[in-house]
């Protein structure tokens, strides 16, 4: 098994990413992309109770801050891979919410889809944020994904990503938005933020941070 050779930092934000083995798609249904998200909120937080088969979806965004071992700050779903934004709240907490999220939703996925063996491609890829700059240019270019891969027309329209949220079109305290949010005046200001480079047909490349490699197309 590999093993991380870059500690992971409390108190620091990383992008997280990883794609299907061999470029497969990770989702297949709805209900995937479903199942998907509500593991990742179940296991923000540390040695978490019921077990998940019997959590009723609507305490997943009535998460108790102080038993999370990671923020999450958004997100987005993909057909062959994830981009997460997460903050690393407890020591070791993207390591165990990363391997506990990964291998329940794998274990639901052969068993949904009558697979076997490994569904994503390795270790999960940790891209350290080292700035201010660099974490609000990856929350854009994690939102705007669907929209340059032309699965919508309409950003607003992408119900597998968190930006729905940061423009209250619906509530989910459980993420944490407020990172975002402190270095702009309104959720309209945020949404200008983005959508200011949507319509440049090198959006990804203008939006990469040097620091980033993506592979995940």
């Amino acid at each position: 098994m590999p093993y991380r050779t870059t500690p992971l930092i409390t108190g620091q934000y990383y992008h997280l990413y990883n794609r299907g083995l061999a470029k497969r798609n990770i989702f297949a249904t709805a209900r995937d992309y479903h199942r998907f998200i509500q593991t990742v909120f179940y296991y923000q937080i540390k040695n978490p109770k019921p077990k998940f088969s019997l959590y009723q979806t609507s305490q997943l965004y009535k998460i108790d801050p102080s038993k999370k071992i990671v923020d999450v700050i958004c997100y987005c779903l993909m057909p062959n891979h994830f981009h997460i934004l997460i903050k690393q709240v407890e020591d070791h907490g993207i390591s165990e919410f990363m391997r506990k999220f990964t291998h329940s939703y794998m274990k639901y996925w052969n068993i949904r889809h009558n697979n076997q063996g490994p569904l994503l491609q390795g270790m999960f890829k940790a891209v350290l944020v080292e700035s201010d700059e660099q974490l609000l240019h990856l929350s854009r270019y994690i939102h705007l994904n669907p929209l340059v891969s032309l699965l919508v027309k309409d950003l607003k329209d992408y119900q597998w990503s968190s930006y729905p949220t940061y423009l209250g079109l619906n509530d989910n305290p459980a993420i944490a938005k407020e990172e975002i949010f402190k270095f702009f005046k309104t959720l309209v200001d945020y949404e200008k933020f983005v959508l200011d480079q949507a319509n440049y047909g090198t959006t990804l490349e203008l939006l990469k941070h040097s620091t980033i490699d993506i592979d995940v197309e």
